[in-house]
Order: structure tokens, then C-alpha cells, then sequence
């Protein structure tokens, strides 16, 4: 027995939800890098690391009328050993993670929301594995990111724009 949804086709293909609506087509790498330019002279300092991580992340719209959305998150992290002149990058890795979603029936604020804050927590768990697993396979210890709080982040990043808005009068994009 068939059952149709009210549009005359059983699959909901075509048929867009009312309601707010969210999901993840594809999660993907679009670059990755991974440097050690002291090998193999670095493996005989001393492992006392000095670590610079940098995050950055975009979205872009892939499709209007389905409302799918490209999000990537764009992490360097760095890792140096010694001190002063003596100071040398043991290696660097870059890594673009992305993925594409559905967001669908949200306000324009809720919408930025969710890239910045839902999106990015899905992204995260790959970038870190990634990271990890490259810095094992360049001969060094497991590198093993902090979890992320987007939501915190991106609640920070709203409060400093609204604080910049009231000092100079004007939209901080």
C-alpha cells in the first residue's frame, strides 16, 4: 500500500517541508598540507612544543533553490621547538575541511547561526582526526585538538560586532 504526501508523489521528492530543515550531503577535504622542514634533524630536539592553531571558516551558497550551502573550516596549526634563535618549526599542517548541507526556512540570522555554529561542529571531529593522523605520519607525537565550542564562539563574535556597531555607529560584516 502507497502513501502519498499530499503533492501526488509517495517519495516527498520536489516537496519542500514547511518547518526549518537541516542536513548534511557530503563532508569532504578540499586541501591539505603538511610540512616539516627541519627533518630529520628535528626528531633529535627536545619534544617540548610550542603550538600555534589558527581557525578560520566561510560559507557560500551552492544552490538557492535548494538551499545548499557550502561551510569550510580552515585550520592551520604550527608546531615549534626551542627557544629564541634557536626557535624552529618542527612542522605545519593546513587542512580545508568542508561540507555541503541543507539549511532550509531559517531567518537570515538563524541561518548564519547554524553555518557558523552546527555546521562547523560537524566539520570539527574530521579536521582533528586529520591532524592527528598527519602528524603521526610525519614521525611525531599524536597531535590531539581541544573540542571546540562554536556556539560560544560564535555568541563572542556577535557581541563584539554589536559592541563595534554601538562605539563607531556602523555594521561590522
Amino acid at each position: 500500500m502507497s502513501q502519498q504526501n499530499g503533492n501526488g508523489s509517495g517519495n516527498g521528492q520536489g516537496h519542500h517541508e514547511a518547518g526549518p530543515l537541516f542536513n548534511v550531503h557530503n563532508v569532504y577535504l578540499k586541501d591539505i598540507s603538511f610540512e616539516a622542514p627541519y627533518s630529520p634533524q628535528v626528531f633529535n630536539e627536545a619534544w617540548k612544543p610550542k603550538i600555534d592553531f589558527d581557525l578560520k571558516m566561510g560559507s557560500q551558497l551552492l544552490s538557492e533553490a535548494e538551499s545548499v550551502y557550502e561551510v569550510v573550516l580552515d585550520v592551520t596549526v604550527t608546531v615549534k621547538l626551542g627557544e629564541g634563535e634557536a626557535e624552529k618549526v618542527a612542522f605545519l599542517i593546513e587542512v580545508q575541511q568542508a561540507g555541503a548541507f541543507t539549511v532550509r526556512s531559517l531567518v537570515d540570522e538563524a541561518l548564519q547561526q547554524v553555518l557558523s555554529t552546527t555546521c562547523a561542529t560537524v566539520l570539527f571531529p574530521y579536521v582533528r582526526e586529520t591532524i592527528s593522523s598527519l602528524a603521526a605520519r610525519g614521525g611525531f607525537p599524536h597531535l590531539v585538538l581541544p573540542p571546540i565550542n562554536f556556539e560560544a564562539m560564535y555568541a563572542h563574535h556577535i557581541a563584539t560586532k554589536d559592541k563595534e556597531e554601538i562605539k563607531t555607529g556602523t555594521e561590522v560584516i
